[in-house]
């Protein structure tokens, strides 16, 4: 399956990716929208840079093939898609309990305060390219098969 993946060698730090996804998920679909009012209300991106020194990595969910999350989530709101691979979130099952969020070991899952639900990637389902891998300026994320 497809996933995103980061390169740290050349990832500068602008959080261009960040703004997409924050974007691209919000109801508006408009960037000034979404910072100003739906990112105020709580709304995450699902993707997050880190940096340590000069480095710089962005990190989101990688739709493991044996998700630790799926097998914390006490309500079946997370699933794998034996089809398409990935890490499926259904948020009207979500019960706000984090279980998911504390069992990822990669730290992808966040919480979405204003819902007391969770974010994370979906790979931008519906679309052709994930919003980030389009965003990024210097292609530090790759969306492919490995």
């Amino acid at each position: 399956m497809k996933r995103v993946y980061p390169d740290k060698e050349v990832c500068i730090g602008c959080r261009l990716c960040e703004v997409a996804c924050l974007t691209v998920h919000s109801k508006s679909q408009d960037i000034i929208i979404a910072h100003r009012e739906e990112k105020a209300a709580g709304l995450s991106s699902r993707k997050a840079v880190y940096q340590s020194g000069p480095t710089c990595v962005a990190l989101s969910c990688r739709h493991c093939a044996e998700p630790a999350c799926v097998a914390a989530c006490i309500s079946g709101a997370l699933s794998k898609d034996p089809e398409s691979g990935r890490t499926e979130y259904d948020e009207s099952k979500c019960v706000g309990c984090w279980s998911c969020v504390m069992s990822c070991p990669f730290g992808a899952i966040k919480r979405h305060a204003a819902k007391q639900k969770i974010v994370k990637c979906d790979l931008c389902k519906g679309r052709k390219m994930p919003a980030c891998v389009e965003a990024c300026p210097n292609r530090a994320l790759k969306y492919e098969e490995r």
